[in-house]
Formats: C-alpha cells, sequence, structure tokens
C-alpha cells in the first residue's frame, strides 16, 4: 500500500466552490512521482478562468518551505531535460518563497542549498529534502 505522505491545495483555489487545485506526495515512490489532480464542478469543468481572479476564492494554508521543495524537485528535472532557464527560475522562485539566499554555482549546490535551507526551516521535511539531496548529488 502507498502512504500519502503530503496533501496540498493551492492558496488561490482553497475556498473555490467550484475549483480546486491538489498536490498530493507518496512515500516510497520516485520524487519525481507527484499527483497533480485538478478538480473542477461540473458546471464550471475545465474553465481554466474561474475564480482566477476572486479574491473569496482564496486561501492562506500553504507550506512555502514545501513548496520550495518541490521547486528544488522540479529544477532537478529541468537540469536533466537540458532546460537550464526554466530550472534557474525554478530555484530562484524556491529561494524567495523562504526568503533565503540562492548562493549560486553549479546545479547541484544551488540544489542542495535550497534543500537544506527547507529542512532548517523545517525540520518535518528533512526526509524530502535528503532525498532532493541525493537527487542532486546524482546531477554531478
Amino acid at each position: 500500500m502507498i502512504e500519502v505522505v503530503s496533501v496540498r491545495s493551492t492558496p488561490e483555489f482553497q475556498r473555490s466552490a467550484v475549483r480546486r487545485l491538489i498536490f498530493v506526495r507518496f512515500r516510497g515512490v520516485p520524487l519525481f512521482w507527484r499527483l497533480d489532480l485538478a478538480v473542477w464542478a461540473a458546471s464550471r469543468a475545465f474553465d481554466e478562468n474561474v475564480d482566477a481572479d476572486n479574491p473569496e476564492a482564496r486561501g492562506s494554508d500553504w507550506s512555502l518551505p514545501e513548496s520550495a521543495a518541490m521547486n528544488a524537485i522540479g529544477a532537478c528535472k529541468e537540469v536533466m531535460r537540458g532546460h537550464d532557464p526554466v530550472a534557474d527560475g525554478l530555484l530562484s522562485r524556491g529561494f524567495q518563497r523562504i526568503n533565503a539566499p540562492d548562493p549560486g554555482g553549479d546545479w547541484p549546490d544551488r540544489i542542495i542549498a535550497l534543500a537544506r535551507a527547507v529542512s532548517t526551516r523545517t525540520p518535518e521535511l528533512t526526509d524530502l529534502t535528503n532525498e532532493i539531496i541525493n537527487l542532486a548529488t546524482d546531477l554531478h
């Protein structure tokens, strides 16, 4: 049985009556295997504009450190694909999310620095950040 480790709903639609965007992480599966689930009410199915500008749909239950960790994972994926500008943007946003300085350097160093900064701020994410560090080390 696969264990759910984390369920997050994007703050943009947390209080929406017609739309949600949910991210689920599982234990024991590769880091890239995250479930991204977009849910709409049948009346507004696949309407990308619904509640996009509705401040009443917004919520505030969102872990910036976990989001930054997801940026580090995304950066690993983009580096592997040779999409350096995308990886750079993901890392920059990750560091900004947790108000940590980007030390610069090569890809593994930056990804590892972001993972360590996340772990320092949110120790309960240490298992995740250790996996990210292992992944980034393989990028050398």
